[in-house]
This record gives structure tokens, sequence and C-alpha cells, in this order.
């Protein structure tokens, strides 16, 4: 049975004010609510009627499940579920979000995505941990003798170390304090020609860089420094624009890693990725030699 929350309101005419917000709100989809719907239509329409257990049916005219279905699958009204995907004003449950997020098979990092999207918590997920000290992060890789680096929430370097800077040519080499080196972990990778033949297997890597950003990027995709960046990034870059189109959401991988170094050639790593407790805007990336 659906929750109370979860049925539609009364219908009402939207405020043409509020139709030109949602317009002037720019690349990063309009209001939260419009970025909610559009990720959950992306996702429904991946998921076929075998992979939930339904019947192929007839013809379909689009691709996936039928909003019906989904609802059907949630135990909501048809047209609450509509009025989501539609990017409509309506009150959405934890409860709701969790039996979306399990009707459309999402994982974890599409879990917390789709969350972060309704400004709600997720209600399988633990508390916060106590707050670290950023300084101490910031120090760690200094005592490393393999390449590491910290990343901030737009994946600014804030600090590396000599091997870092010695396998990132172009991004993390020349003078640390140096104001006209941009030190972009995204803008590095689709803005500098370069790092099409560094990066070994480039599309790979980038469409997952881009997957992975989106995941980290939800909690403060309103900030004016990220959206600066993705807007930046989408103006500049057809193959930044066309991935974060896709809307996929992945998390930061433990594997390998490969580069085509100027100096040294191939070399390979296996790369860890570290998350501050409470501080999970950060990141503390290490490469181990193979």
């Amino acid at each position: 049975m659906a929750n109370t929350n979860d049925r539609p309101p009364a219908s009402r005419p939207i405020p043409s004010s509020a139709s030109s917000a949602a317009a002037d709100a720019g690349p990063l989809g309009e209001t939260p609510a419009r970025a909610l719907g559009d990720f959950i239509r992306a996702h429904r329409e991946r998921l076929s009627p075998q992979a939930v257990g339904l019947p192929p049916g007839p013809r379909r005219r689009t691709p996936g499940l039928r909003r019906e279905e989904v609802a059907q699958l949630c135990g909501v009204s048809p047209t609450w579920y509509t009025w989501i995907e539609q990017g409509r004003s309506v009150s959405a449950s934890p409860d709701a979000l969790a039996r979306i997020a399990a009707a459309l098979q999402l994982t974890r990092a599409e879990r917390a995505y789709l969350f972060e999207l309704a400004g709600e918590r997720d209600p399988s997920e633990p508390a916060p941990a106590a707050a670290d000290a950023p300084t101490a992060l910031l120090a760690t890789v200094r005592h490393l003798d393999t390449p590491a680096y910290v990343l901030d929430r737009q994946w600014n370097a804030l600090a590396w170390n000599a091997p870092a800077a010695a396998l990132f040519v172009g991004w993390l080499d020349g003078a640390p304090q140096d104001p006209t080196r941009e030190r972009n972990l995204l803008r590095f990778t689709f803005t500098v020609p370069a790092a099409r033949t560094f990066i070994v297997d480039w599309e790979t890597r980038a469409r997952r860089l881009v997957a992975q950003f989106r995941a980290d990027s939800i909690r403060h995709l309103n900030d004016a420094p990220t959206r600066a960046l993705i807007d930046g990034l989408v103006a500049e870059s057809e193959d930044f624009a066309r991935f974060w189109a896709s809307q996929d959401v992945g998390e930061r991988e433990v594997g390998r890693r490969e580069f085509d170094h100027p100096d040294a050639g191939r070399v390979v790593y296996e790369q860890i990725t570290f998350k501050p407790a409470h501080r999970e805007d950060l990141l503390l990336v290490v490469l181990v030699r193979d």
C-alpha cells in the first residue's frame, strides 16, 4: 500500500515564475526536483522487464520499464511516480525513495546520489562518524614514498608529494605555488591534450572519472565553484558533456592504473582511495607500484 505522503497533491498550475527560474538554472538540471526526475527516468529506461521478473509483453514504444510498472514495484501511485519524473515539487519520503532505489536496482553509489538529489538521508546509512583533522590528512602525503595526493570537493589538488609530481607531468609537476598552473584533475583529463596519451585507455578512464565525480559532487552540486567547473567543462569538452549527460554514477575503484609517462614509458600502479571520516568531500589517493 502506498504511503500517504507519497500521493500526488491537489492539481494546481505551476506559477510562471517557477518555470522561469527553472529555465534560468543552467545545464546542471534546472532545479533539484528536475535533476531527481531526470536521474530516475534515465535509470528506469535502462532496466528491462526481464531484469525485474516481468514478462516483456508487446513491443514497447520507449526503452526500459514503463512508469506504471515502476510505480507498482515501489507500491506508490502511478500519478505520484510520474510527477516525480516530471520534476514537480512533490513530497518524497525516505521510505518511498528507498523503494524506488530497490525497484530500479541502483548500486550503492547510485542510491546515495538519489538520496542527495532528494535532500533526504538514506535510512540504511549509519550516522556520520566524528570529525578528523584535515591538516593531518594534508601532511600525510609527505610521509609516503609512492605517488599520493589529496583532492578537494572540486577535485583540485590540495597537496601532493614528489613522486606524484614526477608521475603526473602536466598536472602536478612544476612549482607547487605557481598560480598559473591549474591543478584540477578533471580539467587536466579533458582539456590538456597530452592527457589522452598519458592515460592508458583514456576513453574508459575518463568516462569513469565523470561517473565518480557525479557521485562525489552531489552534496555540493549547487556550490558556485562546482557549478562553474561543470559548466566550463561542458562548454569546453564535448567528451565531458557527453559523459555528464549520460547520468552515470560510480564509486571510486581500487584497481589497476596504467600511464604512458613521457620519460619512464609504461608504468602500472594499483590505486587506493581513502575518504576521511566526516570529511567525505576530501580524497586521499595513493598509487602503489604494481
